[in-house]
C-alpha cells in the first residue's frame, strides 16, 4: 500500500507541473479528432506503401530526415550528414533520443530497419533504393554505403522509419508479416518509435489513439495538441455531420458535393490545396490470360491499341465536372504538378473519342468488343466508385462490358499484391516529390529491392529499364531531368497505364483549428494548434 500511495502521489505532482508548466506558457494543451474515409493497414511502419497508414504513423515514428512545413529537408534523427565520397554518406545521429518505451536510439537500431524495410514481404523498398549497406562507426554515427551515387537520398529516407532493435527482438516482430496472407506480428497492432506521439490503441474500422510524446526530443516545436483521436468514416454524410456537430476538428476528405457548404459556412475554415497523387486505371499487361474475360487464350491488354482505346473512350473533364465538381486536373502523365518530372507541356490528357476508340479495338480484332472485371476501392480515393461506374458506362459505348466489383481498401491492397486484380483503379502519390518514385515503383520490371516493387502490372519495358537504372544515378540535374522526361514520355505514349486526374484535396476544420496543408495528404499534429 505504501508503494501504491507513493506512486499516486509522483504521478499527481508529474501531472500537476506539466499542467503548471503549460498555464505558466499561456498554452492550453486540447485534444484534436481527426476524421477520413479509410482506416491504416497496419501499425508497422516497414510494411506497407499505403497513405493513410504513412500518414498515421509519422506521428509515432521518425526518420533520419524529415520534411519542413515548405518541404525542404531538414535534421530530423540524424543531426548533420557529410559525402565521404560519392558513395558513403556519414551521418551523425541524435544523441538523447529515447524510443517510446525508454530505450535509447542509436546506430545498432539504424542498421537494424534497413535489414528489416528491406525484407520482400514489405513494400517500402523505394525508400531505402540503392543503400546496399549501413555501417555503424560508433554508437551515434552510421556511414551509408550506396550501391551507386544516388541525387535524391535525402529525400527517399524520409520515410525510412526508425524501428527499436530490442524491442522487436523482445517481441518477435523482427520479420515483417505477410499481408497476403493476412500474418501479423505484435508490430501490426502495437507501436515504439521516437516521434512526438505515441499510438495508444487501434481499434479498425473505428479509431487510432495517441497521445503527445512528452520526452519528443523536438519539443519546443510541439503543438498545443496533447492527444489525438483519428476516425475513418467511409460515409461521406456522416464524415460531414460529424464536423458540423462539432464531433471532429479536422476533416481531411471532403465530399466534393459538399465542399462549397463547407466554405460558406461561418464556424469552419476550409484549407485549399493540390494533392500529389494520380489516380489511374492499371492493366496487366504480362498475364497470357485475364480472368473472368469474355477472350479466351490471350490477353487484350497486351496490344497497345486496346489501351489506347480503353484511355481514349474515358470523358476525363466530364469526371471533373459531374463527379469531382471540378476538384480534379485531367492527367496525361503518372504524375502529378509539383512533383519532379511533370510540366504542363507534356500532361496533356487525352480527349475522348469513342469514334476512335471503336476504330482501335477493331484494328486489334476486338471489333465486337469484350467483356472484363474492373476492381475498384470504395474508401480509399476522392469518389473512388463513383470514377469506376462512370468508367464501366463510358466503354459501354465502345462495346467494353465491365462487370464492376468494389471493396475496402483494407481487403482491396492485399489482392493488388497477390496478383489477384487484372484491371482495376488505383492511385499513386510520390512522397519523394520526384518522379523516379513512380518510374522504379510501377513500372521498372519486377525484380528485388525497389525495383518494380509495385509493378503489380507485369510491365516489362527494356528502354524503361534502361533509362530508369540511368536516372537512379545521374548527378547532374538536367541530364537527370532529361532520363526522366523521355520515361515518363514513354509511359504516356506506349499507353502503359490510363491516367484519370491528379486529385486536389481541400481540409476542412473548425475555425479555432489551425495546421498547414500538406500536398502528400498527411496532416500533422505538430504542425497543428488549437484555440
Amino acid at each position: 500500500m505504501p508503494n501504491r500511495k507513493f506512486k499516486l502521489a509522483a504521478l499527481c505532482l508529474s501531472l500537476g507541473l506539466s499542467l503548471g508548466m503549460m498555464a505558466a506558457s499561456g498554452v492550453q494543451a486540447v485534444p484534436l479528432h481527426w476524421a477520413a474515409q479509410n482506416d491504416v493497414l497496419t501499425l508497422d511502419p516497414h510494411s506497407q506503401n499505403h497513405g493513410t497508414t504513412s500518414a498515421i504513423l509519422a506521428h509515432a515514428y521518425e526518420g533520419l530526415t524529415r520534411y519542413s512545413k515548405t518541404y525542404q529537408i531538414e535534421p530530423a534523427l540524424a543531426t548533420k550528414w557529410t559525402h565521404i565520397s560519392p558513395t558513403q554518406v556519414r551521418f551523425e545521429l541524435r544523441k538523447g533520443v529515447k524510443f517510446h518505451d525508454g530505450t535509447p536510439f542509436t546506430a545498432d537500431d539504424v542498421v537494424f530497419s534497413l535489414a528489416r524495410i528491406k525484407q520482400p514481404q514489405g513494400t517500402l523498398q523505394a525508400f531505402v533504393n540503392g543503400i546496399a549497406e549501413i555501417k555503424k562507426i560508433d554508437s551515434h554515427t552510421v556511414d551509408f554505403i550506396l550501391s551507386a551515387p544516388n541525387p535524391i537520398l535525402l529525400r527517399n529516407i524520409v520515410d525510412f522509419r526508425m524501428v527499436s532493435k530490442s524491442w522487436a527482438e523482445k517481441n518477435k516482430s523482427v520479420n515483417l508479416p505477410d499481408v497476403k496472407v493476412k500474418e501479423e506480428t505484435f508490430a501490426t497492432r502495437n507501436t515504439n518509435g521516437t516521434g512526438p506521439y505515441k499510438i495508444t490503441g487501434w481499434q479498425p474500422d473505428q479509431k487510432i489513439s495517441m497521445v503527445a510524446n512528452k520526452d519528443w526530443w523536438d519539443a519546443a516545436n510541439a503543438s498545443n495538441v496533447d492527444s489525438v483521436t483519428y476516425s475513418p468514416i467511409k460515409s461521406d454524410a456522416t464524415r460531414v455531420a460529424a464536423l458540423l456537430s462539432g464531433e471532429v476538428d479536422l476533416l481531411t476528405d471532403l465530399p466534393t458535393q459538399d465542399v462549397q457548404k463547407l466554405r460558406n459556412d461561418a464556424k469552419l475554415a476550409v484549407l485549399e490545396g493540390t494533392e500529389i497523387r494520380t489516380i489511374f486505371i492499371a492493366m496487366d499487361q504480362g498475364s497470357d490470360e485475364i480472368r473472368g474475360s469474355s477472350i479466351k487464350g490471350k490477353n487484350p491488354l497486351k496490344d497497345k491499341r486496346v489501351r489506347e482505346a480503353l484511355s481514349v473512350a474515358i470523358d476525363r473533364e466530364a469526371i471533373k465536372r459531374a463527379i469531382m465538381r471540378g476538384l480534379s486536373v485531367p492527367a496525361g502523365l503518372m504524375v502529378a504538378p509539383g512533383v519532379n518530372g511533370n510540366t504542363p507541356d507534356i500532361d496533356t490528357p487525352l480527349k475522348v473519342d469513342a469514334d476512335k476508340a471503336k476504330k482501335l479495338l477493331a484494328e486489334a480484332g476486338y471489333a465486337d468488343g469484350f467483356e472484363v472485371p474492373l476492381n475498384c476501392p470504395n474508401n480509399r480515393y476522392v469518389n473512388d466508385e463513383e470514377i469506376c461506374q462512370a468508367v464501366v458506362s463510358m466503354w459501354a459505348r465502345i462495346g467494353i462490358k465491365a462487370r464492376l466489383q468494389t471493396e475496402p481498401m483494407s481487403t482491396f491492397s492485399p489482392k493488388i499484391q497477390g496478383f489477384e486484380h487484372q484491371l482495376f483503379l488505383f492511385g499513386w502519390g510520390v512522397p519523394t516529390y520526384d518522379a523516379l518514385y513512380t518510374i522504379q515503383s510501377l513500372v521498372r520490371t519486377k525484380t528485388t529491392g525497389a525495383d518494380g516493387n509495385w509493378n503489380y502490372f507485369r510491365i516489362s519495358d527494356a528502354k524503361i529499364d534502361q533509362l530508369t537504372d540511368a536516372m537512379k544515378i545521374e548527378s547532374d540535374v538536367t541530364k537527370r531531368n532529361g532520363l526522366i522526361r523521355e520515361a515518363l514520355l514513354r509511359m504516356r505514349d506506349e499507353h502503359l497505364f490510363i491516367p484519370i486526374h491528379h486529385q486536389m484535396r481541400p481540409w476542412a476544420m473548425k475555425k479555432g483549428v489551425s495546421t498547414v496543408h500538406r500536398s502528400d495528404d498527411r496532416p500533422e499534429a505538430r504542425f497543428t494548434n488549437i484555440k
